[in-house]
């Protein structure tokens, strides 16, 4: 087809196949195979062929060939697709190139960004093309029905990004998709758990991620999400999983007075929920998609726990860095920050208190949770759970097996 094309233009022919990744199996081989010869025979008589071809997608060709052919260190098999003459990647925009952007928006209909939005946009998009294009879109066409004499206003992009989030278009289905992914499981488990990774700096798997855009790496080295929006994307997926498992018994009326939370009788609440229920949850069984974030799976239950329960106003949340050495959850409500840190049985130690109470000065708390989770089915429910209460550095430190 590319070949008759060719002959009957009077000039070069430049072909774009877009959402070429999404090809798999034999019909990618075919595709590529074809591209190849099409290439290799462009010069004998009869043939001719595109100037140039490029595959648009997500990945990069030898990712395209590691999917099909796991046994290939990262696509170096033998490839049918050998001719990549450039590899080119979209980078996010920048702070300055989200205003202009906005700005373009501006001049043509006088419609204005205000300071406070551009920076709430790119505090949520941190300039990702497609967020940043989708939160305007949502503000300008659907919230206010294009008045282009009304502003847009910082609180009109936080609901935006709400928004985006909650209805989870083919944009952020595709990057939900991508959690399933074993490789991508792989490095963000250790993005989620906040542990040190296993995963080589330099390995293929972490820039496959980062190639993604589901990561971006910080100055020190670690990962973390990408943006704000795709960070709670996955959150509430995976506790959204959870969530549906919970009891509807399950109630936070009794842990607020209106003025504070009472962590520590929430806590000793879920101790008793997690002995008797635990176990009949799927969420911490093999053929369960959860299962596979291993470190991070027991911080998400209680994550779960704690929105289904903590309700009235407070903003439960968790933070994300590959290399952070804690998986803590932040509870605010009435000016207050909860924190409570996660651990597994074998990686808590006095490191664990030394961690927490740095947390708390920073956050300028006195007093903090951590939750054990023993995962030793040999020993019994009366060694797992326990209740003590620890002071380090003068903060005092309440600490629940589980």
């Amino acid at each position: 087809m590319l070949n008759q094309l060719c002959q009957d233009l009077d000039k070069d022919l430049v072909v774009f196949f877009d959402e070429a990744d999404l090809l798999t199996g034999p019909g990618l081989l075919s595709f590529l195979a074809q591209i190849r010869d099409g290439y290799n025979y462009r010069h004998k008589p009869g043939n001719k062929f595109p100037r140039s071809l490029a595959l648009i997608g997500m990945r990069d060709i030898r990712d395209y060939i590691a999917s099909n052919h796991p046994e290939s260190a990262g696509g170096h098999l033998a490839s049918p697709f050998n001719i990549v003459a450039e590899r080119m990647t979209l980078a996010n925009f920048t702070r300055e190139e989200t205003g202009r952007l906005y700005r373009q928006h501006t001049e043509a209909t006088g419609q204005v960004f205000e300071d406070a939005a551009v920076g709430r946009a790119w505090h949520w998009s941190e300039g990702q093309p497609w967020l940043a294009n989708a939160l305007a879109r949502q503000i300008v066409e659907v919230k206010l029905k294009k008045d282009y004499s009304a502003p847009v206003t910082a609180p009109l992009v936080d609901e935006a990004a709400e928004s985006l989030i909650q209805r989870r278009d083919t944009h952020i289905d595709s990057l939900i998709e991508r959690l399933t992914e074993p490789r991508v499981i792989k490095v963000m488990d250790a993005v989620f758990a906040g542990t040190k990774s296993p995963v080589p700096v330099n390995s293929d798997d972490r820039r496959y991620c980062q190639d993604l855009g589901l990561v971006v790496k910080e100055e020190n080295g670690t990962l973390r999400p990408a943006n704000k929006i795709y960070r709670e994307v996955m959150s509430r997926v995976i506790t959204d999983q959870i969530q549906f498992q919970l009891s509807d018994n399950i109630s936070g009326s009794r842990w607020n007075d209106g003025r504070i939370i009472f962590m520590t009788e929430l806590l000793t609440d879920f101790q008793k929920f997690w002995r008797h229920d635990s176990r009949s949850f799927p969420f911490l069984k093999a053929d369960f998609a959860l299962h596979k974030f291993d470190e991070a799976t027991y911080s998400f239950i209680l994550l779960a726990y704690l929105q289904k329960t903590v309700n009235g106003g407070a903003v439960v949340d968790r933070q994300y860095a590959e290399g952070r050495g804690a998986a803590d959850i932040s509870v605010r409500y009435k000016g207050r920050e909860y924190l409570i840190e996660v651990k597994l049985e074998y990686t808590y130690g006095m490191n664990s208190l030394s961690q927490l109470a740095g947390y708390l000065d920073n956050a300028g708390e006195e007093e903090g949770w951590l939750v054990v989770f023993d995962g030793n089915k040999a020993k019994s429910w009366d060694e797992k759970i326990f209740f003590k209460t620890e002071r380090f550095n003068d903060k005092a430190i309440y600490i629940f097996g589980c």
